[in-house]
């Protein structure tokens, strides 16, 4: 094999080249095996939700299932009464597969229905592993699959969509919790109330949590159920299609938060022992259960589940046109350990053979298929170890992802929120967390997501205001942790977006500083929704500070996203000084200044830039956004010539920094 070009990038890597090409020739094996040496593409095997689950026919419905221990199947549902019946009886025709034709007038559209699947010494009902509808009684609380065949299926009217994602501005989000009320959202109040304040807040790109049906809510989305079904909690199928639809026109693309990773225990309403036995789509041993998830772990080592779960990933992107994925749990999948209790401090943690190299082989497979189907798709790995080469292309030796999560970012700013005092805050420090990745991997920077502000977490504001939140947010009420906290707010955004080398990712709220937490109805609440929504009367209303971060998150989003490929320009260090707490950087004609300092302003603070002229497009101390209008924006500053550095064309750009403060400058075309 020649050298792998993800080698040849890292000479750190050289020592674990037999494990590397070991682990992509296995990738390739098994790709040439799954498209039976060429034969078929990729995208042809991934293709099971064509042939499993239930269809419609000239003659009227087939359906087939793959339950290998399985001895009888019956479909039951409206349509007999719940009752095993001979005419509803499946017959196996091969390998486990079960098959049934039916009558036009057998089924119809909203009927519910399920399996009674007998296999030795036991049977059970069960919901259709390929269903593509489930929902749940409303009394009963029971869930069924649901024959889904409208007269008017939504029809979608963009059909190609190319995104326009440079940089990728994600605005991470959740149907169900996007209302103003203490109650489910749905895919419909989404479409029309929240995509419009998303397109103009300047974002590119939602990622959607909870697509897949979870029995239970307060999962977050994260124990799935019916992998082909989207959740009815938030509407219908055709609900869905038309805010997908409506986004590509709005020119916003459309991620899935995917989970692979693991699937819910439940044996009734999800796969946990589909034909009765334990082995089908799962572990059969002490591999099973994932130890701190209460969930089971597929066995990516089967075909059969390779064939589930690329159709799954091909599923949504022809079904529902979603424009990529986020793979949640890609750490507890590199790992048979599932990375607990790991520390990932040298590169001998990625090659000690705690790998679960089947799994590591489907996730290339999945980046394979899903730009097989769409060049322009986008993957993302929610990812914490740092296993080299995890977004770097299948062609160079790496797993094929576009993105990783960049999750050291979020845990720092925590970490310096939490243990250091405002003027132990270093600048030097902030850089290298901000700017530490691989070379040869993009990642998508963020300073908080869904996860810091889950129950027993704190979001940035809350962490930074606390309960001064619910007394002292008012336009007129002068309070130094309020002003401190919406400065903060401000800086740690900025710096963070402004040295993307990705992308950048906001979840929904956070960008103006939703109070609180997100704890969603449960036994220990009271069932209450009133932490699993999104107070958007805040940010609208006018007498309150909310709208300060709002409306700063919108100039700065829309600063960023106005350079195209902001991301790709190099990002050269000027100046950081730990004792001043300053720090500047310059992208093009952009230039960065920060200064940290909580308490010192400084005047005439010199940094040697490339000479011009330069203006002020971004200030965090602007009093629309909170600040007290300390800088004058309509200066234009002219850079000062100094002899000692005539040959480097760079000059001193003089400026007056306040304190916790933060400036966006760009240097005039004139000049460039």
């Amino acid at each position: 094999m020649k050298a792998l070009e993800l080698i040849q990038n890292d000479p750190w890597l050289e020592p674990y080249r037999s494990a590397i090409e070991r682990r992509y020739t296995y990738f390739l094996q098994k790709e040439k095996e799954l498209t039976q040496n060429g034969k078929v593409s990729l995208s042809d095997f991934a293709s099971g939700y064509l042939y499993f689950g239930l269809h419609p026919t000239n003659a009227g419905w087939v359906f087939r299932e793959w339950a290998p221990n399985a001895t009888e199947i019956y479909l039951i549902g409206d349509f007999n009464q719940w009752q095993e019946q001979p005419e509803y009886k499946l017959q196996r025709i091969r390998q486990g597969i079960w098959e049934i034709n039916l009558p036009n007038n057998s089924l119809h559209h909203k009927d519910l229905y399920k399996l009674s699947i007998h296999w030795n010494n036991g049977f059970g009902e069960r919901i259709p592993a390929w269903t593509r509808r489930v929902v749940q009684d409303e009394k009963t609380h029971i869930f069924s699959a649901q024959v889904w065949r409208p007269e008017n299926p939504y029809e979608f009217k963009i059909k190609k969509f190319k995104p326009n994602i440079q940089p990728l501005l994600i605005y991470e989000c959740h149907i169900g919790m996007a209302t103003n009320e203490e109650r489910v959202g749905s895919y419909k109040e989404f479409t029309q109330q929240i995509l419009p304040r998303i397109k103009e807040d300047g974002y590119n790109a939602i990622q959607i949590m909870a697509i897949q049906e979870h029995p239970y809510y307060g999962s977050f989305g994260y124990h799935v159920s019916s992998f082909f079904a989207a959740s009815s909690r938030f509407g219908t199928p055709d609900e869905l299609k038309e805010l997908i639809d409506t986004a590509h026109f709005m020119g916003i693309a459309v991620i899935m938060d995917i989970v692979h990773s693991h699937a819910v225990r439940n044996e009734v309403e999800g796969l946990g022992r589909f034909d009765g036995s334990y082995d089908q789509y799962f572990y059969n041993d002490h591999r099973r259960e994932h130890p701190a998830w209460d969930s089971l772990c597929f066995n990516y080592a089967k075909n059969e589940v390779l064939h589930f779960l690329l159709s799954n990933c091909k599923f949504w992107m022809e079904e529902y046109k979603f424009d990529g994925y986020r793979f949640d749990g890609v750490t507890s999948m590199l790992y048979n350990s599932h990375g607990l209790g790991e520390t990932f401090s040298s590169y001998n943690d990625y090659y000690n053979l705690n790998q679960n190299t089947d799994a590591i082989c489907y996730l290339t497979l999945a980046n394979r298929l899903i730009h097989e189907i769409n060049k322009n798709a986008i993957t993302i790995a929610e990812e914490v170890s740092g296993m080299p080469g995890l977004a770097a292309p299948t062609n160079t030796g790496g797993y094929g992802f576009d993105y990783r999560m960049a999750m050291n970012i979020p845990d720092y700013w925590i970490k310096i929120i939490k243990e250091k005092k405002d003027q132990d805050w270093r600048p030097s420090e902030i850089w290298w967390e901000v700017t530490n990745r691989r070379a040869d991997e993009k990642t998508i920077s963020y300073a908080e997501s869904h996860d810091q502000a889950l129950v027993g977490d704190k979001t940035i504001i809350f962490r930074l205001i606390d309960a001064n939140m619910y007394w002292h947010m008012m336009v007129n009420d002068q309070n130094m942790t309020v002003d401190r906290g919406i400065a903060l707010h401000k800086i740690i955004r900025l710096v963070t977006s402004a040295t993307i080398n990705g992308g950048y990712l906001n979840f929904m709220g956070n960008e103006f500083g939703h109070p609180e937490w997100i704890d969603f109805p449960r036994q220990d609440n009271g069932w209450s929704y009133k932490y699993a929504r999104r107070q958007w009367n805040l940010v609208d209303n006018p007498n309150l500070k909310y709208k300060y971060l709002g409306d700063f998150d919108k100039a700065m989003i829309q600063l960023i996203g106005s350079v195209k490929n902001f991301q790709v320009i190099p990002i050269q260090k000027v100046w950081d000084n730990d004792g001043d707490q300053i720090l500047a950087f310059r992208r093009g004609n952009l230039f960065f200044v920060f200064n940290f300092n909580p308490v010192q302003s400084f005047t005439g603070y010199g940094f040697l830039v490339p000479s011009g002229k330069y203006k002020v497009v971004l200030n965090t101390d602007n009093p629309q956004y909170g600040g007290f209008g300390l800088i004058d924006e309509a200066i234009e500053h002219f850079t000062i010539h100094d002899p000692l550095y005539e040959g480097e064309k760079k000059e001193w750009l003089k400026l007056y920094l306040p304190a916790r403060t933060a400036l966006a400058l760009k240097k005039s075309e004139e000049n460039a």
